[in-house]
């Protein structure tokens, strides 16, 4: 069954295995033009195909990690700078049923370690070590409930959420630490508030 795959592919490759730490990135659909989205894709295959010649393996993996690590990056400004996307989140209510949605599956399908909710996309760090279970089956739940939920508020019809995800297993703690600090000051990156702490879509376990 295609959602108890570990390794997957739809624009990019995603490995997902069933006890991992995870920081995943999920959009509202539209929030990003499709000429935009093609060029970073093209841009991003050209530079890892050229990546992929090196001969020495431990070069090779540093310099992918980096490279992919630079694709999200700049994908995540233009989340941040396009002024022309849906902006449903920015809602309190779709807001509200989004955090509630993460909240209520913490600690039965995973361990929710931190989120920030932008006006066109979620960040989230969570740990399903414990429970074993899908990352693909989470997100499939997560996102299907709440599409369902935001657009009877919205009063609309069609799809919510952009269908794929961008999903990154967490190596160690000093990579956890730098994952949660990006999400959290996200909204200080965008320039919305100066402090992450006066984001109110923001949520971290642990104190920061």
């Amino acid at each position: 069954m295609e959602d108890e795959k570990i390794y997957y592919r739809r624009n990019l490759p995603h490995y997902q295995p069933s006890h991992a730490s995870y920081f995943i990135t999920f959009r509202l659909a539209g929030s990003l033009p499709n000429e935009v989205i093609i060029k970073l894709k093209e841009e991003y295959e050209l530079e890892e195909q050229r990546l992929i010649a090196i001969n020495e393996p431990d070069t090779k993996r540093t310099a992918i990690e980096e490279h992919r690590k630079r694709y999200f990056d700049r994908f995540d400004d233009f989340l941040d700078k396009y002024s022309d996307s849906h902006k449903w989140l920015s809602d309190d209510r779709v807001a509200q049923v989004v955090a509630d949605a993460i909240h209520f599956r913490d600690t039965k399908e995973y361990e929710l370690i931190a989120y920030c909710i932008m006006p066109n996309h979620v960040h989230m760090v969570a740990d399903v070590e414990r429970s074993g279970t899908s990352l693909y089956r989470v997100l499939q739940s997560l996102k299907a409930y709440t599409a369902r939920e935001c657009n009877k508020i919205l009063n609309r019809s069609g799809a919510f959420w952009q269908h794929e995800s961008y999903d990154h297993v967490i190596r160690n703690g000093k990579e956890l630490a730098n994952i949660i600090s990006y999400v959290l000051n996200n909204p200080v990156k965008a320039e919305f508030v100066d402090d992450w702490q006066k984001w109110k879509w923001s949520y971290c376990k642990y104190e920061m």
